[in-house]
């Protein structure tokens, strides 16, 4: 044996032990690696690195680029795929999932290629999007193991440094996920875009599920043993009759009901052992004339023990969502001051743009949420809730409501196309149910918030959330029987359910893309700033509009705020203090990610890296990093 390999041998173990001792440390980050798809378990997205700061960013290049091989742009498969992944970086290997669900290890100094896995995913299978968002990591300070969720519904645990699935884990090395949620529906999608949570020895999944029908595979939170693969405990999200939250289901119409379901990431309190679980809407989205009531736990925040499963409190964001409005954004475990005292906070943002910040203990909320009272249904046999919570702090990040004052001043041309859309159009605010005639309701079910997720800087207490401002323009009518439902909505337009002009632009005045920092100390808005260009309308001398966006920021201790998301194909850094863009590039196509940034093991360069998968008309499969020369 080599001293080298001798030092190896002793150099491993090591690490694995150090790693597993600041997984379970409160608030911990390991300051040169990425050891979660949110940056921590509780998904602050901060790196304290600061070896890139304002004054030299403009001096970032290209260090290595990668490309997966797997992507679809609807024609030779006719789903497109979307690479949306944020990878880790531990004990010197990087790890990315790819939409097919492939898992790929690289050198992250590099970019070589180490192992490649490939679950074999089912292409004939009915999917509405290729799509993985990262893997997870677990260790116990003597074994370590990547875990995979696939979009097909498996979850498998891999071997870091070959990639070979654990035949102890499973059957073979795999779990199937549908066991348990899916049998009574063969033909329904169930599977995992998001990885797993991790908490010791338990790997707790959410899922995708079917959300266009009313029955269909069930939303359940599950916890399974991270050696074996067992099924340690379950979570129903939609509640059973004799549990609590079964009354809020009239005529037991909790049963085989599909969605209510986590796909975006969950957040782990490792010091307490809490994990926090962010829900979505009932299926159907938009008519729930047969799931009368509030329909717990469906757009609820709930924070379970995360060895027993067992519910410790919750908030319901929204109640009887009629406007898929999921709580899409991973919880932020984050720390506020309030009358010189700390408080342990979790915080949402939610696609209605809004922010819900709670003590991450009890529940009770940081600043108060009035129940305010919200348009009824026109829809028969709807019965929309009279009420829906609002924040009282912080303020809303994206519009929530609009007049013809907000028409388009882009061109007279689209002001007048889209002030005729208007006749005849219901204008609500936030939570007004799509009704019988054209409806507009704001923001729409692509944002304010979507699973980008938000930042936070601990150094500053601030948090950073980007948001797309774009309405719904549907209504309802009566629907086919086959769906399930007496109504479903559709859009007004030929073009879609988007209030759009003629030219698809937004029909409101910008802008129509943000990016917000508000100090969580205070709740008080620091800044915002216009996110995104539109290339057409800067080419006419428009000044800079915004633009819609999917995807997250990252937030650095160099004071750097870098974010891709945009549908105009660049990559930026903003001044985390003045909100000011410092440094933008442009990209092969958009970068529908969020970014993230590590230490090379060797070298010690920080590198910020990014999947680019485009979105439209141009796709692609290529993971960028960038460091200083």
């Amino acid at each position: 044996m080599s001293p080298q390999q001798q030092g190896d041998e002793v150099r491993i173990p090591r690490l694995i032990s150090v790693l597993a001792s600041l997984l379970t440390a409160p608030g911990a980050l390991i300051a040169q690696q990425w050891i979660a798809y949110g940056g921590d378990p509780g998904g602050m997205r901060y790196s304290p690195l600061k070896q890139i700061t304002p004054s030299n960013v403009n001096k970032l290049q290209v260090a290595w680029q990668f490309h997966t091989g797997d992507v679809s742009d609807g024609t030779t498969l006719k789903v497109h795929s979307s690479f949306e992944a944020t990878p880790l970086v531990i004990e010197g290997i990087m790890y990315l999932s790819t939409p097919f669900s492939r898992v790929i290890a690289l050198d992250p100094e590099t970019g070589r290629q180490i192992w490649s896995f490939d679950p074999k995913i089912d292409f004939k299978a009915s999917v509405p999007l290729y799509v993985s968002r990262g893997v997870a990591w677990w260790t116990d300070g003597k074994s370590s193991r990547v875990i995979l969720g696939t979009l097909d519904g498996r979850l498998f645990s891999l071997d870091p440094k070959t990639g070979q699935p654990d035949a102890a884990f499973g059957k073979g090395g795999i779990v199937d996920l549908r066991t348990g949620v899916a049998e009574d529906f063969p033909d329904k999608h169930l599977g995992m875009t998001s990885p797993p949570a991790v908490y010791k020895n338990v790997i707790i999944c959410g899922s995708i599920t079917a959300d266009e029908v009313p029955k269909g595979p069930r939303g359940d939170i599950r916890g399974f043993d991270a050696r074996t693969g067992k099924l340690l405990w379950t979570f129903h999200s939609a509640a059973r009759p004799g549990e609590f939250g079964g009354d809020t289901w009239e005529t037991q119409s909790a049963d085989q009901r599909s969605a209510v379901n986590a796909w975006s990431n969950l957040s782990v309190d490792v010091a307490r052992g809490i994990v926090y679980v962010p829900l979505t809407s009932p299926g159907y989205d938009y008519y729930g004339g047969e799931r009368k009531g509030n329909d717990l736990f469906s757009d609820s925040l709930v924070a379970l023990d995360a060895t027993t499963g067992k519910r410790l409190w919750h908030f319901q964001v929204i109640h009887h969502d009629l406007w898929d409005y999921d709580l899409p954004s991973q919880p932020s475990l984050i720390d506020v001051k309030q009358n010189g005292k700390n408080i342990p906070a979790v915080v949402v943002e939610t696609k209605s743009g809004m922010v819900f910040a709670f003590d991450r203990i009890t529940g009770k909320p940081i600043w108060p949420i009035v129940e305010t009272p919200v348009p009824p249904s026109d829809v028969p046999d709807e019965q929309a809730s009279p009420t829906q919570p609002i924040p009282t702090k912080p303020a809303a990040f994206a519009r929530t409501r609009f007049t013809e004052a907000d028409l388009t001043n882009i061109s007279t041309e689209a002001h007048d196309y889209c002030a005729n859309l208007l006749k005849g159009t219901t204008m609500g605010s936030v939570y007004t149910p799509v009704g019988l005639e054209p409806t507009l309701f704001w923001p729409g079910a692509g944002g304010g918030a979507n699973w980008g997720s938000a930042a936070f800087d601990p150094e500053t207490h601030l948090l950073y959330i980007n948001a797309t401002e774009l309405a719904n323009f549907q209504l309802m009518e009566k629907a086919p029987e086959v769906t399930g439902v007496e109504y479903h909505a559709r859009g007004v337009l030929k073009t879609g359910t988007k209030f759009v002009d003629q030219n698809g632009y937004p029909c409101q005045r910008p802008p129509w893309g943000t990016l917000t920092a508000i100090d969580m100390d205070t709740g008080e808005f620091k800044w915002q700033s216009t996110l995104g260009v539109v290339d057409a309308l800067t080419a006419k001398g428009i000044p800079p509009t915004g633009i819609s966006n999917i995807g997250g920021p990252l937030v650095t201790g160099g004071g750097l705020l870098f974010i891709g998301a945009t549908n105009d194909g660049r990559f930026r850094a903003f001044d985390k203090k003045s909100g000011k863009e410092i440094w933008t590039t442009m990209l092969p196509a958009s970068a529908h990610s969020t970014p993230m940034t590590y230490t090379g093991p060797v070298n010690k360069k920080q590198y910020v890296v990014i999947a680019v998968g485009g979105n439209g008309k141009k796709y692609s499969d290529l993971l960028i990093a960038y460091a200083l020369p």
